[in-house]
């Protein structure tokens, strides 16, 4: 743990999953490593079949699944969410790989103080299918963004991106592969930024360590 750690109070953080989970483990281990000065509270996920349960449940961190079938509607799931989620009190929501559309309403409960990631070099190709969106674009470089959440689907300022290149007859999985090996080293470098008070949203800007940041972020290839 940094000094700068050490003179923090631990953050709470409450991770939102759908599926996988691999970003969730990333999380997990770097905090395991005390690079992240925090503890994950609970991890909530919309699916009983997401293996990001199973990995809470394998770290000791409690396991919570909301089923969105279960409401009339998103208006109703997401208020439910949000009564979960402030049991914990959390300091920082993390969406690892959650795969609704949040509400409005929701997401304002939670400005500042939430991040996704998306596998794409934001403001490029927002919702899904990114990979082959940028196959079929015939782009050079492709990656991915960690981006605090607003109202907009994809579009809250953009932290930190970083770059693959996109080789010649390579598959969509190959592609997606490589992206989230990136993922997995981003995500809790930015997350590490925010538990230790480095980085803030203000005035719909992201801030590190006191300095606005570019469109882009912090690129760091």
């Amino acid at each position: 743990m940094t000094e700068r750690q050490a003179n923090k109070q631990q953050k709470s953080i409450v991770v939102l999953v759908s599926g996988n989970g691999s970003n969730l483990q990333a999380i997990i281990d770097d905090i395991s490593q005390l690079k992240i000065n925090a503890n994950i509270s609970a991890v909530i996920a919309n699916q009983a079949t997401a293996y990001g349960l199973t990995r809470a449940e394998n770290a000791s961190i409690p396991a919570i699944y909301i089923d969105h079938k279960g409401f009339e509607s998103r208006e109703e799931y997401d208020a439910q969410m949000v009564r979960c989620i402030n049991e914990y009190n959390p300091d920082l929501i993390v969406l690892a790989g959650f795969m609704r559309i949040l509400t409005s309403g929701f997401v304002e409960n939670y400005i500042g103080k939430m991040l996704n990631i998306h596998p794409s070099l934001l403001p490029k190709y927002k919702g899904l299918n990114t990979h082959q969106r940028a196959i079929d674009a015939g782009d050079e470089e492709h990656g991915a963004s960690v981006h605090f959440v607003t109202p907009e689907l994809d579009g809250g300022p953009v932290v930190l991106q970083s770059k693959v290149p996109v080789f010649e007859q390579q598959d969509t999985q190959e592609l997606a592969d490589r992206v989230q090996q990136q993922e997995r080293q981003m995500y809790p470098l930015v997350i590490q930024w925010f538990c230790e008070d480095r980085l803030k949203m203000v005035n719909n800007k992201a801030v590190l360590d006191n300095e606005i940041l570019a469109e882009e972020g912090y690129a760091i290839g």
